[in-house]
């Protein structure tokens, strides 16, 4: 398993940047592998305590009871464009993307494994981004390394935006800004949080419709977190 720390990780240890990418596994377990050598930065030996900065290389290789397999899987995608290098397809709710804990089988990786066997040796099979699994909307994913790197760069970067529309709960008066910093919940570690040493998280949002007690939104991720 291998990704590319970004910007938003930038400056952050390692240990937490590793628990922030490979969110399969606790920040313990991701601390003795990194002392163990099974978690490398850019193919060397590191501390958890390490900082990482932006572009850093992550190669992670579980023990084999927690190894989750990528096996692909023939079942529907919903492709909207495609090329040599990318693919643009429709995520449904439901859908979870990556196979995790839980999760083993049926995920939109099994089915893009499935499509295009040779996007098993990019860094997490090709998949740049992640929504929820009740989350639908577009998603990209690199057929080609070249991709892989450009993709990862603009998200970083932000020339590659990503915008949402939501339903919620309640008359907003106007538009604003969320800004609160985003990390593990201090009791349920499950669960994400607003933390005072959490990483920043800022959310840009505008009205567009109003439908009595409800609001419907146009939302821009400026530092989205999971």
């Amino acid at each position: 398993m291998s990704a590319y720390v970004t910007e938003g990780l930038h400056g952050a240890r390692l240990d937490a940047a590793a628990a922030s990418i490979f969110s399969d596994f606790s920040r313990s377990r991701l601390a003795e592998w990194i002392k163990s050598g099974r978690l490398r930065r850019n193919g060397g030996m590191a501390k958890p305590r390490d900082k990482v900065v932006l572009g850093d290389a992550l190669v992670l290789t579980p023990e084999h009871d927690d190894r989750v397999e990528w096996g692909p899987e023939h079942l529907p995608l919903d492709i909207i464009y495609e090329d040599e290098h990318v693919i643009v397809l429709n995520k449904p709710a439901g859908l979870v993307v990556h196979p995790a804990a839980g999760h083993h089988s049926g995920t939109l990786a099994n089915r893009l494994l499935s499509h295009a066997p040779d996007m098993a040796a990019l860094p997490r099979g090709g998949i740049v981004h992640r929504l929820d699994k009740d989350t639908s909307g577009i998603m990209l994913a690199a057929r080609s390394l070249l991709a892989h790197k450009s993709l990862i760069a603009q998200l970083a970067d932000r020339s590659l935006s990503r915008r949402y529309t939501a339903v919620c709960k309640g008359t907003f008066i106007a538009g604003g800004t969320i800004d609160g910093p985003i990390g593990r919940h201090p009791t349920s570690r499950t669960k994400m949080a607003v933390v005072s040493d959490g990483r920043p998280a800022i959310t840009h949002y505008r009205i567009t419709e109003r439908f009595g007690f409800h609001t419907h939104l146009d939302v821009s991720l400026e530092s989205g977190r999971t």
